[in-house]
């Protein structure tokens, strides 16, 4: 297990460097796991409609935020694998993953998968342990040990404030804070939200810097940089009302003054922003479980256009099947980072090992309801449950190696049940952008919305 760690902590930090300024693929999420093959066993599936299947979708899969909540702090388990981590997987949370979490929780809500109450409590549970864990200039690490509330390192140098996860995590929060109105509730969330202070992780520069460390200070030195996943720290750190940034941090870091702009063109699908092929699916979701992105558009791109040609760019790339890959095809689709039959990888057209990730599709519904609409019912009736189980669709598969993964990842989990959503009745793009906050924010940057 260290022999792995240090080989993924390596990993994971390459990545990033490789990854920012939109290079060929994305950064992803390295972890220091190496899942076991599960081959599953075959069995026909209960024949549903399109929303019905959407229904069973969307409730197994938030279950993994319920019912599979780490016990103590009510936060999301990084994953499902209890060997992972040198066994303290069933104890290591994860900030973003539960932030992922509670922005579907007013969908479960409304669904009727829980009560309100019950949402509630859960919220102010989660609520008690994030306000007595230990954070970095207001920012929350990675990974929490959900048994002590102690600061579990994600990787070499990253002991301390992680800000990307922190936006994640605000994210939900925000959204929570939207939809439960009460006094009792929204102060504790603008408290936590209120401290967090982005402008100091700029370091005083023009830019906003990923993490830092009581220890290690800036050492890793990685600057949030477009285009990735992390449009919604900068969309956050703007509207803060207590540590805000003012847009030229946004226009020299996040889009480097202009030259985030690369205006590629794949299989005659233009593209304003990103690596080529557009990197892992999970740039067009993290940031967009509560920014709408139907009439978003700043100086730098459309991102309706921007995340509609991403998707559908990975989804020709995948039906072409350039490396003849088994399976592959227009109902099995969808490359993004997850598990793999080596380890886990941040997947793209640029990056492609034969494995398919059923986040990458299923919260692409958005933009392509009908081609992930396909892919669900392949992956529900045709896959079965190789693929199927108790909290939803395992993480990824490759038909090629034979390999099914037999576990879950939060990060993976809770844009399904997020975009989903959005693509249903667009409820959390609704709350989150209902928020005066982030209007502000978004007209400090200069967006129409």
């Amino acid at each position: 297990m260290i022999r792995y760690m240090k080989r993924y902590s390596f990993l994971f930090g390459l990545m990033l460097v490789l990854f920012s300024c939109s290079k060929d693929n994305g950064p992803g999420y390295q972890e220091p796991y190496m899942p076991e093959p599960d081959g599953g066993a075959e069995e026909e599936m209960p024949a549903l409609t399109d929303e019905e299947l959407l229904d069973l979708i969307q409730e197994r899969t938030f279950n993994y935020f319920w019912d599979f909540a780490e016990p103590n702090s009510g936060m999301a388990r990084e994953r499902s694998q209890e060997n992972a981590y040198g066994g303290d997987s069933r104890h290591i949370v994860t900030t973003g993953g539960t932030g992922f979490g509670l922005a579907s929780f007013p969908a479960a809500v409304t669904r009727g998968w829980i009560s309100y109450d019950e949402a509630k409590n859960r919220l102010n549970k989660i609520l008690d342990f994030l306000e007595k864990a230990p954070t970095y200039h207001g920012a929350y690490s990675h990974w929490y040990m959900g048994n002590t509330g102690e600061t579990r390192p994600f990787g070499e140098f990253d002991d301390g404030g992680d800000l990307v996860e922190t936006a994640l995590l605000m994210q939900g929060l925000l959204i929570c804070r939207e939809y439960f109105k009460e006094q009792a509730v929204t102060s504790r969330i603008t408290s936590i939200w209120e401290k967090v202070e982005w402008d100091w992780y700029t370091k005083g520069e023009n830019t906003l810097y990923w993490h830092w460390s009581p220890v290690y200070d800036f050492r890793k030195d990685l600057q949030i940089k477009g285009w990735n996943e992390s449009l919604i720290v900068y969309v956050l750190a703007a509207s803060s009302p207590t540590h805000s940034i003012n847009k030229e941090v946004y226009d020299a870091g996040w889009a480097s003054n202009g030259n985030m702009i690369n205006n590629r063109s794949h299989y005659g699908i233009n593209m304003p922003l990103g690596p080529s092929y557009g990197g892992p699916l999970f740039f067009s979701h993290y940031s967009f479980i509560g920014l709408d992105p139907r009439n978003l558009q700043d100086d730098y791109a459309n991102y309706w256009d921007q995340n509609t040609s991403h998707t559908l760019i990975n989804y020709e790339y995948c039906v072409r099947n350039p490396k003849n890959y088994k399976g592959y095809g227009e109902n099995c689709w969808g490359l993004t980072a997850s598990d793999n039959y080596e380890g886990y990888a941040a997947h793209s057209p640029t990056n492609d090992v034969g494995v398919i990730t059923p986040t990458a599709a299923l919260s692409s519904f958005p933009y392509t309801p009908e081609k992930s609409m396909a892919a669900a019912r392949y992956f529900y009736e045709d896959l079965g449950n190789k693929l199927w189980g108790e909290y939803g669709f395992y993480d990824a598969f490759s038909e090629e190696e034979a390999w099914f993964s037999n576990g879950y990842l939060a990060i993976d989990q809770g844009p399904i049940v997020a975009m989903i959503e959005n693509h249903r009745t667009q409820m959390l793009w609704q709350l989150f952008m209902a928020d005066p906050e982030i209007q502000l924010g978004l007209n400090k940057l200069g967006f129409n919305y």
